[in-house]
């Protein structure tokens, strides 16, 4: 569970996020949408621990997060359990698929890491590409690995920074469905960046809407319509009249 209260972010006098309130349920999907720019990546790097806040709270299951350092800056801790996937796969290019989880898995402690990081990357769809190099893979391919490794780590929190922004429409809707599904079958929580509406509505349990360090709208999609549908339809244009109006509202559909 997550618990983020009146959380601002300000740099060199700047507010980057405002008032931001938000609660995460334990194996709930979040979809954080928004232009570029608008904080959610931000937000983002903070759940993680990678960046600090100015004032507010943040709680992580029993833990409680409040107090600034020296600095002024209020921080989680970088966790085993929280694991980030970014945009552009983030392997290692002199390591082959399997080494790259192998890798995590060793830096990490986990026994029998070969044996794990060869479940995972098969659960993948790359059983027959683990000796590759990430230049021999495709970038559908490479995310993958991204994928498997953060899987096999086991974590409770998966954030994930527009994974398959760079990748061809039907990679991009193939690894989709593959994600929902492995998050639905390990029952953790997922946080996803994005700037697309479809792809927030397909993922989504929760859609957090963003714009201007702030969040304008929360919307419970409870029905997660299928493409192009009339639900689907329908909500993609209430979502994109928010994005243009930047209205707040609390939708449950």
């Amino acid at each position: 569970m997550i618990e983020i209260t009146n959380l601002k972010k300000s740099y060199n006098k700047h507010l980057i996020l405002d008032s931001i309130n938000l609660h995460i349920k334990k194996g709930e999907f979040i979809t954080l949408l928004g232009e570029s720019g608008c904080g959610k990546t931000t937000l983002l790097n903070i759940i993680c621990g990678f960046t600090g806040f100015s004032s507010g709270s943040i709680r992580i299951d029993e833990a409680f997060y409040n107090k600034p350092n020296k600095e002024g800056e209020i921080f989680t801790p970088i966790a085993k359990d929280r694991i980030k996937i970014f945009q552009d796969y983030a392997l290692l290019p002199w390591k082959s698929a399997l080494d790259n989880v192998v890798f995590a898995l060793k830096a990490n402690n986990f026994p029998n890491p070969t044996k794990t990081a060869l479940e995972y990357l098969e659960i993948v769809g790359l059983k027959d590409h683990v000796k590759k190099f990430p230049r021999e893979l495709s970038g559908g391919q490479a995310q993958r690995v991204s994928i498997a490794r953060a899987l096999a780590l086991s974590p409770k929190i998966l954030l994930l920074d527009e994974p398959f922004s760079a990748l061809d429409n039907f990679i991009r809707v193939n690894l989709q469905v593959f994600l929902q599904k492995m998050v639905q079958k390990t029952a953790m929580t997922a946080i996803f960046v994005t700037h697309d509406i479809q792809e927030a509505i397909t993922l989504g349990d929760k859609i957090v809407v963003m714009s201007g360090g702030h969040i304008d709208s929360i919307i419970e999609n409870k029905i997660k319509p299928a493409r192009d549908t009339k639900d689907f339809i329908d909500l993609k244009h209430r979502i994109e009249s928010l994005l243009q109006g930047g209205k707040s509202m609390f939708y449950d559909i």
